[in-house]
């Protein structure tokens, strides 16, 4: 007798160590570009492979604003991700 196995979908989203991730809009990306005179390529890259950018519907190009709580002397710190395609 053979046995399959089923893969469950989990959502990444729920876990209680992936921060909150934001997907800019065209408009916020530009004022993030602009606000701190950078490029796409300046900024850390995730892949679209990544669990998280599947999640949230991300793809190449996009920016993703990702917020994590902070225990020191802010409430919370703020990060972005240039969304890219894993090189093969």
């Amino acid at each position: 007798m053979k046995s399959f196995l089923t893969k469950k979908k989990i959502d990444v989203l729920l876990h209680k160590y992936v921060p909150r991730h934001v997907l800019l809009t065209k408009e916020e990306t530009q004022e993030l570009l602009e606000e701190y005179n950078i490029r796409f390529t300046d900024l850390p890259q995730m892949f679209e492979k990544d669990p998280v950018a599947i999640a949230i519907g991300a793809k190449e190009g996009d920016i993703v604003k990702i917020v994590r709580d902070s225990s020191t002397t802010v409430n919370e710190s703020v990060y972005y991700r240039y969304v890219t395609k894993e090189k093969s």
